[in-house]
């Protein structure tokens, strides 16, 4: 069957190819009678505006960039299901772009991007330094960037308050007199461990104390696991928390070959909830984030950007709430 063309509509509702043009670009230029003709010749036969062609009349291409790092789609698939399901309603196409921690950097994979033509940029990365943060805020197109809170001209931010989660999570525990409290450094993710060592530290202050139980890896040590497992010969805590469900896994592991009983001598968390916390043993306790619903959120602040609608504010940032969920790794 022969593909139907603007040519095809154009003689069939005896108009310009500028007209129906115009109409199928949603101009309000061409006036109602001649409008209804050329949408009653595009009905009839059955015409789809390419959406390349109709992309460069309008200035837009209808695709939005997804940058996620390479390591994280353990984390993420939520995320990118809640973001494609609230772009099909918005009827936008999604690029999907990866960074490899030493190989690619955000910075570079934007400016590829944005080569591209496309309408914005969604960013999933918990590991952006300030640096890198205050490079987003030369590009000018829309930003909406997953997982750090930060605000600009044109950019906007979905996030889950670590920070918070990790002061309530220490109060708790304090105020049942367990001031031994550890905090295991990340070094893939040194921008959501220093949020996590402000909360506890926030909490500790509260009770007229001084949070000192950051355990930075020495650089000698080539995994979380080797360094804890000769720091756990002659340390031991109440409560050891990591970011990430292999830290905590990490942590588990070097407590046992220690002769330390998790939970009944030492509790551990994890801050970040992944199919595999319940399936090891013991489970691990940790946040429960909305993932889905992050991409969600973000993908829609994304076309209210785009739409810039003066009827309907857009937020600088979004925060999203969490659940502690406890398993076998903690008391309660």
């Amino acid at each position: 069957m022969k593909r139907v063309t603007i040519y095809d509509v154009a003689k069939e509702a005896g108009v310009s190819l500028a007209t129906v043009s115009r109409v199928i670009n949603g101009s309000n230029v061409v006036k109602g009678p001649t409008r209804d003709r050329v949408q009653a010749a595009v009905d009839k036969l059955g015409y789809k505006p390419n959406a390349i062609a109709q992309g460069l009349a309008l200035q837009k291409t209808t695709t939005i960039g997804l940058v996620v790092p390479e390591a994280s789609f353990t984390y993420t698939g939520q995320i990118i299901n809640g973001l494609i399901d609230v772009a099909k309603i918005y009827n936008y196409n999604i690029m999907l772009h990866t960074i490899t921690a030493g190989i690619t950097d955000v910075s570079g994979v934007i400016e590829n991007i944005i080569k591209s033509h496309v309408d914005g940029v969604v960013i999933y990365d918990d590991k952006l330094s300030i640096d890198d943060l205050s490079e987003l805020g030369r590009y000018n197109i829309p930003i909406v960037v997953i997982g750090n809170r930060v605000s600009g001209s044109k950019i906007c931010s979905t996030y889950v308050d670590f920070e918070k989660a990790i002061y309530e999570l220490t109060c708790k525990y304090l105020e049942e007199g367990k001031k031994n409290i550890a905090i295991v450094e990340d070094r893939k993710n040194p921008s959501v461990c220093q949020r996590m060592i402000k909360g506890a530290e926030k909490a500790f202050t509260a009770k007229g104390l001084t949070f000192d139980g950051f355990l930075k890896i020495p650089a000698e040590y080539r995994t979380s696991y080797a360094f804890l497992r000769r720091h756990f010969e002659n340390h031991s805590y109440d409560l050891v928390i990591g970011y990430r469900d292999s830290q905590a896994m990490a942590v588990i592991n070097a407590a046992k070959e220690n002769n330390i009983a998790v939970p009944d001598q030492m509790e551990v968390v994890c801050v970040i909830d992944t199919k595999y916390n319940s399936m090891v043993r013991p489970q691990i306790s940790s946040f429960s984030i909305p993932s889905y619903d992050l991409g969600a959120v973000s993908m829609r602040v994304m076309t209210k950007m785009l739409q810039n609608s003066e009827e309907e504010q857009v937020e600088d940032s979004m925060e999203l709430s969490y659940l502690f969920t406890p398993r076998q790794s903690t008391k309660d």
